[in-house]
């Protein structure tokens, strides 16, 4: 068995995937391949890609999208629909509103965020499982999966590389982490994963994990941001208001069996108190989190042994 690496810059970060396997190179060639494609037809910023044309056709026609387009939009939208959590994949109009995280982003007017939130109901996507079509009834509206679409990517890589026998495994989408199989490296076969520390200089850790076949997601208010006139504004948005969510978080984290569903987890639990955060992970089973606050006070629910605070 070999051990190999390969690392991209796709999706707006760095991508590092490292599998064990016989014949690795040919499998890591796919891999790239792949997520290549899956950048081409997700991107929300690519006016070619098949998510943008979904959006350019709003309030004029449906759209037939790639079935795991489809199928991502198709999971975006049932969890969209609840009213009681953050999560909203019919957000784009407010996210293109701010443009938190690109040079021309700015404060909007009261009248611009009023206006980019009437085009959010999750309810205004409609979906033709026949015909895998999108439409979006109103004039405006726009899909941002950014909430999910690494995590979903995350895992079709994972059964791709499970399906070439693949012994172990790391894949990392820019804080999008999988892994899978034993890390020969360590004696336990653990991985260990760092957790950012917020506000430090990329790869100064907070803490440690000592896992193996979960997923990691963060999400965290410190990397995007836009500061003017004095204020500090991150990009996760509140559905409701508009605005950036009010926290005292500085990251979120959850651990699970599947990268889709840390990445469903980080954002509907994300803007909820600490408390209510606990409660709710402490009902869920294969589910776990680690919050880190703006004090940098860390609060785990996994095993002590899975986690070293530094």
């Amino acid at each position: 068995m070999t051990v190999k690496s390969r690392t991209a810059h796709l999706m707006g970060t760095v991508i590092k995937v490292q599998i064990e396997h016989d014949d690795p190179e040919p499998i890591l060639d796919e891999v790239v391949r792949r997520l290549k494609s899956y950048e081409q037809r997700f991107s929300a910023n690519d006016r070619r890609s098949e998510l943008m044309q979904i959006s350019q056709k709003a309030g004029f026609e449906p759209v037939k999208v790639d079935p795991e387009l489809y199928q991502l939009i198709k999971i975006g939208k049932q969890i969209s629909v609840y009213q009681n959590d953050n999560l909203n994949i019919a957000i784009g109009p407010l996210v293109r509103t701010w443009r938190i995280g690109f040079n021309d982003a700015r404060v909007p007017t009261k009248s611009e965020i009023n206006s980019a939130l009437a085009k959010t109901n999750p309810n205004d996507i409609e979906l033709d499982d026949t015909h895998q079509t999108v439409f979006l009834r109103r004039l405006g509206m726009a899909i941002d999966l950014g909430s999910l679409a690494k995590g979903y990517f995350a895992d079709l890589i994972a059964a791709y590389l499970k399906q070439q026998d693949v012994a172990s495994g790391l894949i990392n989408l820019g804080g999008n982490v999988v892994v899978f199989g034993p890390n020969f490296k360590t004696t336990s076969g653990n991985w260990r994963i760092g957790i950012q520390a917020p506000g430090q200089p990329r790869g100064t850790h907070r803490l440690i994990l000592n896992l193996q076949d979960k997923s990691i997601v963060t999400s965290g208010i410190y990397e995007r941001h836009l500061e003017q006139a004095g204020h500090d504004y991150h990009h996760i948005l509140d559905r409701r208001t508009g605005y950036p969510v009010k926290t005292d978080l500085a990251s979120l984290t959850i651990i699970s069996d599947r990268s889709i569903d840390g990445e469903i987890w980080t954002g509907r639990l994300f803007g909820l108190s600490q408390n209510v955060i606990i409660a709710k992970l402490a009902v869920m089973d294969g589910i776990d989190g680690v919050l880190i606050n703006k004090d940098g006070s860390v609060i785990s629910t996994l095993p002590k042994q899975a986690t070293v605070i530094l």
